[in-house]
């Protein structure tokens, strides 16, 4: 016959060991399951990556009484299973809440993560919680957008330098242009042909002015010698006419 203690001592270490290797713990009780309830709840939680086991409170307390896992002590109440996971916690968790839904006798009472504690409402919120691998296809786009931004924005500098500096040039090139056409040349007189132009008009019209004034004295004066001329000179007497009869 087998040594009990003995074989008290291999699940200590069992205990201690699965603890150590596991990348989290949750403890459950699983009071009022079936055989048949217990045999589905391991197959669902061994497909999101753990492996449920049931051991007795007082073995489980001896392999975490010296550990890091020591504060799980307080949650050995009651029979007590541990589904140990390997791989993605949140996914275990969320195997857990689903199967509690369906199955009110299995109730979820804390676990580990590394050395932290977990209350039951913290494994509430890590069944909430996307995949791990949705979290870091989320985790890996968020640091690759910044840097496909960069990667643009370095691309398009020299381009958009080059622009710019085109640009620049033809606005300093249309500004020079404006001013040369604005600004009079140095030394420059005026027109020589306007001037010309201006004083041949204004020598006509002076012109006019005094032909008109002249025209009209010289109209006056020979219109007064008529008149005097005429005064000075004898009238005739009128022709006598031969048929009228002779004064008697």
């Amino acid at each position: 016959m087998d040594n009990p203690r003995a074989e008290k001592v291999a699940v200590v270490n069992e205990v201690k060991d699965r603890l150590d290797a596991s990348d989290g713990a949750v403890l459950t009780e699983y009071r009022g399951l079936t055989v048949a309830e217990l045999a589905e709840l391991r197959r669902e939680l061994a497909a999101a990556g753990g492996d449920y086991k049931i051991y007795k409170n007082t073995l489980v307390r001896l392999a975490v009484a010296d550990g890091p896992q020591a504060p799980i002590h307080d949650l050995l109440t009651g029979p007590t299973a541990i589904a140990f996971v390997q791989g993605d916690v949140s996914a275990v968790a969320k195997a857990l809440r689903d199967f509690a839904r369906t199955n009110p006798n299995l109730v979820v009472k804390g676990g580990m993560v590394g050395t932290g504690l977990l209350s039951a409402s913290d494994i509430e919120v890590l069944a909430d919680l996307p995949s791990r691998d949705t979290l870091l296809a989320q985790f890996a786009g968020a640091l690759s957008a910044p840097m496909q931004q960069l990667a643009g924005l370095i691309q398009a500098l020299p381009r958009n330098l080059a622009f710019g500096l085109s640009a620049l040039l033809d606005q300093r090139r249309a500004e020079s242009a404006g001013e040369a056409e604005s600004a009079p040349e140095a030394g420059s007189s005026p027109d020589a042909s306007a001037v010309t132009e201006d004083t041949a008009e204004s020598a006509e019209a002076a012109a006019g002015d005094a032909g008109g004034t002249e025209a009209g004295d010289a109209g006056g004066t020979d219109a007064a010698e008529a008149e005097e001329v005429e005064a000075a000179e004898p009238k005739a007497d009128p022709v006598a006419d031969p048929e009228a009869p002779a004064a008697g």
